[in-house]
């Protein structure tokens, strides 16, 4: 792998990723589970359909964000068992695409969870919307999808290079992507039309989440080496 380019690397690291939750089946099991049910237990605790209706958006991306966790920790748990990362770095595979190639295995893992998120919880929060709204949903995702990534998989190295515990990473990364999820937050509010929001009045907050995806996208590229060193 070391006679590849970043993008071949990318595209290698990727592949391993998703073959190793394809035969897992975690999210599947584990983490779809655990997102629907969180959004079950946020209807249950409000027990109203127009709070729910109001704050779908909000409860979508708060069980979103709980899975992203469950999501990167599984992305390192083969790595640091087995070393793997070390030896990629021993070996002198371009680190970058390293990095690439686990942030778009998370992403499509990310995406994919999404999908239905949101599916399950308009069904239970019986939200409705325009033709308009669902693109700007679909750009929203796209974008919170990338920044989510980018920064799960710099802070997962971080954590797997220190030799951190796993545990960590909620409390290191919750802060960091609070804008990722006001955000989609305000943007999946714009496309539903709740409290007299337009579509126009999403459009910043899109472009908020694909900004915040560019940083930390490029610093991922500048730093994940450093940062899986330890």
């Amino acid at each position: 792998m070391n006679s590849l380019g970043t993008g071949g690397v990318a595209w290698h690291v990727a592949m391993k990723d998703l073959r190793i939750e394809w035969r897992g089946r975690v999210v599947i099991n584990q983490v779809l589970p655990f997102a629907a049910l969180v959004m079950v237990a946020f209807a249950f605790a409000l027990d109203s359909d127009a709070v729910l209706q109001r704050t779908a958006g909000g409860l979508v991306w708060l069980a979103t964000m709980f899975s992203t966790f469950l999501i990167v920790q599984r992305s390192y748990a083969a790595d640091v068992d087995d070393g793997a990362l070390e030896s990629l770095r021993a070996a002198g595979i371009d680190m970058q695409g390293v990095f690439l190639g686990k942030s778009l295995a998370v992403m499509v893992e990310l995406f994919l969870l999404q999908c239905v998120l949101v599916l399950v919880g308009f069904v239970l929060y019986d939200v409705q919307m325009s033709l308009s709204g669902w693109g700007m949903l679909l750009v929203t995702m796209v974008g919170a999808t990338l920044g989510l990534g980018f920064v799960g998989v710099l802070y997962g190295g971080l954590i797997a290079g220190a030799g951190y515990r796993e545990t960590l990473l909620p409390l290191l990364v919750l802060p960091v992507v609070a804008p990722v999820l006001l955000a989609a937050t305000r943007a999946t509010e714009s496309a539903i039309g709740v409290s007299g929001l337009t579509i126009a009045d999403g459009w910043p907050w899109v472009g908020i989440l694909f900004v915040f995806a560019g940083i930390f996208g490029l610093g991922g590229l500048l730093s994940f080496d450093s940062v899986v060193e330890g």
